[in-house]
């Protein structure tokens, strides 16, 4: 997605691999971007699985059989559970281990050992509760399916304590909106100095997913059917608007399998997705413009 119309002061900065901006109508003060610095520190520690200290890390090395529930594991484990059940079993928290086979591991070696592996079942396997977050067999949690969202709706919330009027903070490809409406660019999956459309998002978030990002190989990306492990072959681009960011994360990962529009309906949010051979389809009531 291109970069919205600017408010008046923007924090550019990196974290959890990618860049973030956000967008005041005034500087933000420093207790606001310690308080935003602190949200995302403690979000990568307990979820991130490229750091050896976080507690899926844990988890998945049998360093622990479990571990002190983190603070989002209900709001984001609820919402997997009805990915999954939309999609019939593509969208999977416990599909780690898969990416990791083709080579996106911690270490990010983008060297494959081996064929797909489908992830295993995650209700067999993982449990969650007010206070715990448990394996009952070792395995690699990744909340790459809406994690991004979620953390992009803890930092939007965290500036809305400390700064009056608009706010947009944009996490690269995941964009939560409060405020004057802004037009937000669908960057074309294969050329990214085209658009194929244009959304207004209003109060509300953005969230985008695309095969050429954090792709390597011959073919390999990061968004993978679970049900075999293999990467996605149908569609190139998916864009979701929604309520929050969490949800329109969540949508842009299930828009890649059938259930997805579905799901959408029944969140009474709109969408966008590009097929690999370039047609275009979109959801009735989406607001903005599809170009081709």
């Amino acid at each position: 997605m291109s970069t919205p119309t600017a408010t008046g002061s923007t924090w550019v900065f990196d974290a959890i691999g990618t860049s973030w901006a956000i967008e005041t109508a005034h500087p933000l003060p420093s207790i606001a971007r310690d308080a935003v610095s602190a949200v995302v520190e403690r979000f990568d520690r307990e979820w991130s699985r490229f750091r050896d200290d976080s507690l899926v890390s844990a988890l998945a090395e049998g360093r622990a059989a479990s571990v002190p529930a983190p603070d989002d594991a209900h709001a984001m484990l609820s919402m997997y559970d009805e990915l999954d059940a939309a999609t019939g079993g593509a969208v999977n928290p416990l599909v780690g281990d898969s990416l990791a086979r083709l080579g996106y591991d911690a270490r990010l070696t983008l060297a494959p050992r081996g064929e797909p592996q489908p992830a295993p079942s995650w209700r067999d396997t993982l449990t969650w509760g007010s206070d715990q977050l448990a394996l009952r067999a070792p395995a690699t949690i990744d909340v790459g399916a809406l994690g991004k969202g979620r953390l992009v709706d803890l930092v939007h919330d965290t500036v809305r304590r400390h700064v009056d009027g608009d706010v947009v903070v944009d996490g690269s490809g995941d964009l939560a909106a409060s405020g004057a409406p802004i037009r937000v660019a669908l960057e074309h999956p294969y050329d990214s100095t085209r658009a194929i459309g244009v959304a207004t998002v209003v109060d509300g978030a953005l969230c985008a997913s695309a095969i050429n990002r954090r792709a390597w190989g011959d073919g390999l990306h990061h968004v993978l059917d679970a049900r075999t492990g293999a990467p996605v072959r149908a569609f190139a681009a998916t864009w979701a608007l929604a309520d929050t960011a969490m949800r329109a994360d969540a949508l842009a990962t299930a828009l890649f399998f059938d259930g997805g529009p579905e799901l959408a309906a029944t969140w009474k949010a709109h969408w966008v997705r590009m097929r690999t051979d370039g047609r275009v389809e979109w959801s009735p009531g989406f607001d903005g413009e599809v170009f081709s």
